[in-house]
């Protein structure tokens, strides 16, 4: 009996021994997921590693002189020219000379390579005169914009620097929600500024940019922390603070980042291509969800066999959709096997897409899964690298016409041709002295308003220039500029 129970312990020690290592490993291979997936507690590394790569931008645009149509007073006409001896519209409309005040604002920026490329927000640079940067170690450059896109709010600018400090740039898909984050950035004048928080969620979409796929954030984010670093908790750039969404305009919402699956592609568009190439399906929808409860409200019931996905509520005939046979009413559900639950992630993948690349393409029809290789396409229909074409296109000089040709001609805009070269404008057949009025639909008074018209025109599905104006005879003249020939 006595070995009995002497085996017996030993049997129990023996068992115990097993649980506690048992235990132990249990233990130490929760430690290690905590410790892999970012989770720890000290966030001290990540901001000493952000810190030196994130900069101050002070913007600039000077005062300008505009000309602004104004409704005159009639009893001023009256009581300062009653008779109207000295001629001059009663009542009407009169132009007037005003300076705009010169602007100033600040925000934030991240390095991102020694050479001095740095990226920010679209918002932040767009306009200004003047850019200047200031580092962390307070040594200030002056910037420069290599280029923008307007429908992710991003913007690549150039600083002359060696070897400046940068960040390393992590894969923001392998962000999970609920991961801790810091944003780092000049917010309310306090430069150098660290918040923490963790990620809210993924793939948001606010509807103010026309390409979005937002990480949300609890981390606090106010005014001048745009174009500033959100980083992970090793200290790598996940994403580029955008905005602030709140009742109040500070601090008492949520915080967006564009992610840096759509940062490494607009950075690397600008620079190869001097403008970001977009890859289009040719389709128009939404998540399905919000339409399956529009038809609720409707009282309309809607079996689509799915509750996820982007519904297509209308395709182009050329478009690469209508080639892979998507049809009105039919459910995307994946991209290259990837599965889209909603709208913003499908922007998301077809974003880092260019003309000319396949995509595999899975859709419901009728229920029906079906699943499609389609060639992408640009705006224009083609497969072709898309540029954007700047005013030398054109071949001509302009500048806005005196007062004295207003008073003559009758009008109250307009750019004078003054020189014609070999261009565009001479191959429509506008000559030297025509006036242009309208580009587009879109008023010309400012020489920067035609680079803006031919800008626009040159990354449209039609890239046309529609020119109306006057000859300095008075006669009204009309010409078509295709900038895609």
């Amino acid at each position: 009996m006595k070995k009995v129970q002497k085996y017996l312990f030993g049997a129990m020690c023996i068992a115990a021994l097993g649980i506690s290592a048992g235990t132990f490993m249990k233990v130490n291979a929760a430690s290690e997921a905590v410790t892999i997936s970012g989770q720890p507690v000290d966030l001290t590394y990540a901001a000493e590693k952000a810190l030196p790569a994130v900069v101050h931008i002070k913007y600039v645009q000077n005062s300008k002189t505009q000309t602004v149509r104004m409704q005159s007073d009639p009893f001023e006409d009256f009581f300062s020219d009653p008779f109207g001896f000295f001629g001059g519209p009663q009542g009407g409309t009169r132009e007037r000379q005003v300076q705009t005040p010169k602007k100033t604002a600040t925000g934030s920026g991240v390095i991102i390579s020694p050479d001095g490329y740095i990226v920010t927000n679209n918002h932040m640079v767009e306009g200004a005169d003047e850019l200047t940067v200031t580092l962390n170690d307070n040594r200030e450059f002056s910037a420069r914009i290599v280029g923008t896109d307007k429908t992710t709010d991003l913007a690549l600018i150039k600083v002359d620097g060696k070897n400046l400090p940068t960040i390393s740039i992590a894969n923001s898909d392998d962000l999970k929600v609920g991961e801790w984050v810091l944003a780092v950035g000049n917010p309310l004048g306090l430069n150098n500024t660290v918040t923490a928080g963790i990620v809210s969620a993924k793939a948001r979409s606010i509807g103010a940019n026309g390409v979005e796929s937002f990480i949300q954030t609890d981390a606090a984010i106010n005014q001048g922390n745009s174009g500033g670093a959100l980083v992970n908790a090793r200290g790598e750039l996940v994403g580029i603070n955008d905005m602030l969404v709140s009742p109040t305009g500070s601090n008492i919402g949520y915080g967006f980042a564009i992610p840096t699956t759509l940062m490494n592609k607009v950075v690397a568009d600008i620079k190869q291509y001097g403008t970001v190439q977009r890859a289009l399906l040719g389709i128009k929808g939404g998540d399905v969800i919000n339409y399956i409860n529009e038809q609720k409200d409707k009282e309309k019931e809607v079996d689509l066999g799915t509750n996820e996905g982007v519904y297509v509520s209308e395709v182009e005939a050329d478009g690469a959709g209508a080639d892979a046979g998507l049809e009105t009413g039919d459910v995307i559900t994946h991209l290259d096997g990837k599965k889209v639950t909603k709208m913003s992630e499908l922007q998301e993948i077809m974003f880092n897409k260019r003309p000319g690349d396949k995509i595999s393409l899975t859709f419901l029809h009728n229920k029906k899964s079906h699943t499609k290789t389609v060639t992408l396409k640009n705006a224009q229909g083609n497969t072709n690298v898309v540029k954007q074409a700047d005013m030398d296109v054109l071949g001509a000089d302009v500048r806005p016409i005196t007062s004295q040709q207003k008073e003559q001609l009758n009008i109250n805009y307009g750019l004078e041709v003054i020189k014609v070269n070999n261009g565009k404008l001479k191959e429509a057949g506008i000559t030297k002295g025509f006036v242009i009025q309208r580009v587009n639909d879109a008023d010309m008074k400012t020489v920067e308003d035609l680079q803006q018209a031919v800008k626009d025109a040159s990354m449209s599905k039609e890239p046309v220039l529609v020119i109306r104006g006057t000859y300095p005879t008075g006669k009204r003249g009309y010409f078509i500029v295709d900038l895609g020939q």
